[in-house]
């Protein structure tokens, strides 16, 4: 049975950077000695003589000795103002070390690069017109999301400004003109559009013709598909086995858009961190509220990772960071092959006494055994459904049923060339079995382009998303939140073929992807309306709303699964659960952060007095001797090897109450035995809204495991407000592990 997946969001704690790279400096300097930096300045060595910091940054290269004679104007590429103070640049090795001599040098980056992170989700997320957030937020009105993807077509009607209220006067961005874009492409509902390639293009790496354009505008359509997510008027609705017409919304359809092209195509989506940057301190500088990022990078200490820097410095200015038969059978399987083809009464070819055959292996099958049928391709514990496919289509046949431990591993839409379909061995193994049993076995009907709803069980945990715990920060948990990235609809580029069906290629204005990327939309998109209600509240205080309301529990009541292996997730695999909007709007209790916090939580990482000012952008600032807990809404316990047992370990959280002004909570909790929870005071009572209220949780574990444990403190009051926090249990982890994922960064 198809299922409905979803991945889930990292949330760096903190996040903050700027860059430095450098262009043709000189014809006399070998270009293979010249590399991009991304530099960290002390702003208040600024002479007041410059009236800006690009012009001392310009003055600051040319003066280095190392430029004299040779220093040109683009060898500056950014100018860094608010994620970071400082610039990036092409330099080359004497040149750097000349400037990291400088008094105002506080820290250099070499240039990294990124990857992308690879509907009826509106209804799936209770969102309803006649009641809940939507109409509480007035669908996001006024509030502004940026976009930091890989452009967007503005003709998709998902842009069309139909209902929409004026630009907000706040607003200082623009629409940039460029190859086929031109302020004329924007309107009320799309409010900004900026391209950035300076970093790619100083690194090497041309803009393609072929295959993207030099302006905002998107060539292969993930910008466009995230950006419709999170606040296009119309989104196309779509099951598991197609394509289906009808209708539904983005998150949120009252926010204004603003698109910052930071990923170009290069084969695949690539983005320098210099872009990366430099489209976030636009973002910031324009004005959004929101920032949405379908892009990662690999994870680094908080002092090395350009994206945990600018966050860190958005989140400061309150802007909230958002870092898919036969035999009297009838058997649903995954497909995404987008043509209404109706098979019927077609010979079911199995290649019984071949193991080749039977495994559609390379070459193995016979086109004058298959032309015009089924094949049924049995699984070889490979599960290679892409060279099955392309086996079963060079043969001729004229369709193809894929058996696979795993079909949730299935291709994406532009791979089924031909009608296809995959079965989990479950029950792909009575077809199987009728095969096998019957001479002239044949498929009664196979029908594509059905979507089906209510799907059980759902939601589940996407092979595709990152597990815990943080390898940064093992200490703060991680995931933070589950949000749908399975099987998005939303708008694509129209001119180009989303796959190619026989002789034709096939494009359409709406398609499928799966990633997350696509459930980063969804959660900037829930962030939007929160926004649109409480507007004086920090990103933190956003963040804690959507993670203390998630569910846990899936629509068969059960605990949330794993679609990979089937068995019962845990907080390491959907963080605080599946993101509810409905109830993210009245949590009762948040658990705010300021940047103090921040800071003290960077002082508890032991980092040196550079690496620290590197983070916070300040050459000063105060740590107490004891720094507190992160006021985290979930709680993590950490046990190395060295680690003596019982064990036991106190976290130190303040709640504030925005719930009802006579509030009276009590703390319940969920513990596995070998773990103890006791939280003092456990009843916490609130007179009035803005009240904040401390407490002390206490975990005691008896002996080690080598599995990870997990239980819930929830605080429960008079009112039906239950705010939940998972607390984990876990070993510490003594290697870095490459992730996949966005994050949810406030």
């Amino acid at each position: 049975m198809a299922m409905k997946r979803y991945s889930h969001l990292y949330s760096n704690n903190l996040c903050l950077l700027l860059i430095i790279v450098a262009s043709n400096t000189a014809k006399s300097i070998p270009e293979e000695s010249l590399r991009t930096y991304i530099v960290h300045m002390d702003h208040s060595y600024k002479p007041t003589s410059f009236s800006t910091h690009e012009s001392w940054h310009q003055s600051t290269l040319a003066s280095l000795s190392s430029s004299h004679a040779t220093y040109k104007e683009d060898t500056l590429l950014y100018s860094y103002n608010h994620v970071m103070h400082g610039f990036s640049a092409r330099l080359t090795p004497s040149q750097l070390s000349e400037l990291e001599k400088l008094p105002a040098h506080r820290a250099t980056y070499r240039e990294s690069y990124g990857e992308l992170f690879t509907t009826h989700t509106p209804k799936f997320l209770g969102l309803k017109h006649s009641s809940g957030i939507w109409p509480a937020a007035s669908y996001g009105k006024d509030v502004i999301i940026g976009i930091l993807d890989s452009g967007i077509w503005p003709e998709s009607e998902s842009f069309n400004d139909r209902g929409m209220t004026g630009v907000p006067e706040r607003w200082k961005g623009i629409c940039e003109n460029g190859t086929a874009f031109s302020p004329s492409n924007c309107n009320f509902k799309l409010i900004g559009a900026r391209s950035f390639s300076k970093g790619l293009q100083a690194g090497g790496i041309n803009i393609s013709k072929d295959f993207d354009y030099d302006s905002p505008r998107g060539f292969n359509g993930h910008g466009t598909h995230t950006s419709s997510t999170a606040a296009g008027n119309t989104v196309l609705s779509v099951g598991h086995f197609g394509y289906a017409m009808g209708t539904s919304r983005g998150v949120a359809p009252g926010a204004h858009l603003a698109m910052y092209k930071v990923l170009w195509h290069q084969w695949t989506l690539k983005s320098a961190a210099t872009d990366v940057l430099a489209g976030m301190d636009q973002a910031i500088a324009d004005g959004v509220d929101i920032m949405s990022l379908s892009l990662g990078f690999d994870q680094t200490p908080y002092f090395n990772d350009v994206i945990a820097i600018a966050s860190l410095s958005a989140i400061e200015k309150g802007i909230v960071v958002v870092c898919a038969a036969a035999n009297g059978l009838t058997l649903e399987g995954i497909s995404y092959f987008p043509q209404s083809v109706y098979v019927t009464n077609t010979p079911l070819y199995y290649g019984k006494n071949n193991k080749s055959k039977a495994n559609c292996e390379n070459s193995a099958l016979d086109p004058s055994e298959v032309t015009g049928k089924v094949v049924l391709c049995d699984t070889n514990g490979s599960e290679d459904i892409r060279g099955k496919l392309y086996e079963v289509e060079r043969a001729g046949a004229l369709a193809g049923i894929y058996l696979a431990d795993k079909p949730t591993l299935a291709l994406d839409p532009n791979e089924y060339s031909r009608p296809g379909l995959v079965l989990e061995m479950g029950i792909g193994s009575l077809v199987r079995d009728y095969v096998m049993a019957i001479n002239s076995s044949m498929v009664r009907e196979l029908k594509f382009v059905t979507t089906k709803l209510g799907i059980k069980p759902a939601p589940q945990v996407a092979d595709f998303s990152s597990r815990g715990p943080d390898p940064i920060s093992p200490s703060v948990l991680k995931p933070d939140i589950l949000a749908p990235g399975q099987d998005v609809a939303a708008a694509v580029v129209p001119n180009r073929p989303v796959t190619d069906i026989g002789i034709y290629s096939l494009a359409t204005d709406y398609a499928i992807k799966s990633g997350t990327s696509m459930a980063a939309p969804h959660v900037a998109g829930v962030a939007a309306l929160l926004k649109a209600i409480y507007q004086d509240w920090s990103p933190a205080a956003i963040r804690s709303a959507i993670m203390t309301t998630a569910n846990v529990i899936d629509n068969t009541h059960s605990t949330i699964r794993d679609s990979s292996t089937g068995l019962l997730a845990t907080p390491l695999d959907f963080g605080d659960g599946h993101i509810n909007p409905n109830k993210a709007m009245n949590p009762g209790l948040i658990y705010d952060m300021y940047f103090q916090d921040y800071v003290e939580f960077l002082c508890s990482l032991g980092y040196t007095n550079q690496q620290m000012s590197a983070v916070i952008r300040r050459s000063q600032w105060s740590c107490r001797d004891n720094s507190p807990d992160l006021n985290y809404p979930s709680f993590v316990v950490v046990a190395s090897k060295a680690t003596t047992f019982p064990m036991a370990k106190n976290f130190t959280r303040v709640v504030t109450n925005v719930g009802d002004d006579n509030s009276i909570y009590l703390a319940v909790s969920e513990a596995p035995s070998g773990m103890r929870i006791h939280v003092d005071p456990n009843t916490l009572i609130f007179t009035s809204k803005g009240q904040k209220q401390g407490f002390v949780v206490s975990v005691e574990i008896d002996k080690k495991d080598g599995s990870s444990t997990y239980g819930y403190l929830k605080l429960v009051d008079q009112h039906n407000h239950v705010v939940s926090s998972p607390l984990v249990s876990t070993l510490q982890q003594n290697h870095l592990r490459k992730t996949c994922t966005v994050r949810l960064l406030s």
